[in-house]
């Protein structure tokens, strides 16, 4: 038997009429009369005793009557409980492209984790093309770039935006607001990462008339913490996503250096499967996101 129908029973015994417990459970009275008869009739006894003034209970209705409300509400206790389990055993799986992953998730997860304390998560850092890979071939859930997805399957939403900022040590000989042509008596420490900064800077740069030779490179790294390193020193100046140099610039240890006519701007997606079936931490996890991200980021 189903336990629909002890919740039937316990309803239609309650209110005393299978006619009001149909209309107000949307079944019709002929469905919820046939339940309460597959009861009956699992149990081998007659529960109810139907007339024309309602129902009224048999003997082994009242005692059915005793259990009947704990079986229901024991039954809803276990299904919660497996909801519960079920969580606890996945574990949301998270790319995002570096910085993000870095230097802005951090905060929105802390916050996520004290609204679902029962999500588990994986943070991963990739490259953007990596991540929509991954997020097709159910590999990660759910992904965080920049820049919308380029492929049309993938769900996204803008959570925020991110500056390519120019920085130097907070004690360096540069003036806070120079033009580009200022620039190039600097000697540069370039961030060649999967960020693709290097070419975003050369493409940006070819609009003021310039090349790539004309820039004073020191050398190049995949490394933020390691080109930070070098301007602390005050070995020259880097161009480094803003979210990155946050910390440093409010410490005072870092300074922005702002260029005329200048700008490289990257907004930050939530990306999804769009037509996937979404587990339901996934879900929660989502739509939290949307909720408070763009105020939580670090």
């Amino acid at each position: 038997m189903h336990i629909e129908c002890f919740d039937y029973f316990h309803k239609v015994a309650m209110a005393k009429s299978i006619s009001r417990v149909a209309s107000s459970t949307h079944i019709s009275q002929p469905a919820l009369s046939q339940q309460l008869q597959k009861l009956e009739e699992s149990l081998g006894y007659g529960l109810l005793i139907r007339s024309n003034k309602g129902v009224e209970l048999t003997e082994k209705g009242k005692i059915v009557l005793k259990y009947a409300d704990n079986i229901v509400r024991t039954y809803e206790a276990m299904i919660e409980h497996l909801k519960e389990d079920s969580k606890n055993n996945q574990t949301i799986k998270i790319e995002a492209c570096w910085p993000i992953a870095t230097y802005a998730l951090p905060c929105v997860l802390y916050k996520i984790k004290k609204k679902f304390p029962y999500h588990n998560y994986e943070l991963i850092s990739n490259s953007f093309e990596v991540i929509e890979e991954n997020i097709r071939n159910n590999i990660a859930n759910i992904g965080v770039i920049y820049g919308k997805p380029s492929n049309k399957s993938l769900e996204y939403y803008e959570i925020g935006s991110d500056n390519l900022s120019l920085v130097a040590a907070y004690d360096y000989d540069i003036d806070d607001e120079v033009n580009f042509k200022d620039l190039l008596k600097h000697p540069f420490v370039l961030l060649h990462d999967k960020l693709n900064v290097e070419e975003a800077i050369i493409e940006r740069i070819k609009e003021f008339g310039y090349t790539s030779n004309e820039l004073n490179i020191l050398y190049k790294s995949d490394s933020t913490e390691s080109v930070k390193s070098s301007i602390f020193k005050g070995y020259g100046i880097a161009f480094l996503p803003y979210i990155s140099v946050k910390k440093e610039l409010y410490e005072k240890r870092l300074k922005l250096i702002e260029i005329l006519d200048f700008s490289i701007q990257y907004n930050m997606y939530l990306i999804n499967e769009k037509n996937s079936q979404l587990s339901e931490p996934v879900s929660e996890f989502i739509h939290y996101f949307k909720k408070i991200g763009k105020e939580n980021l670090c």
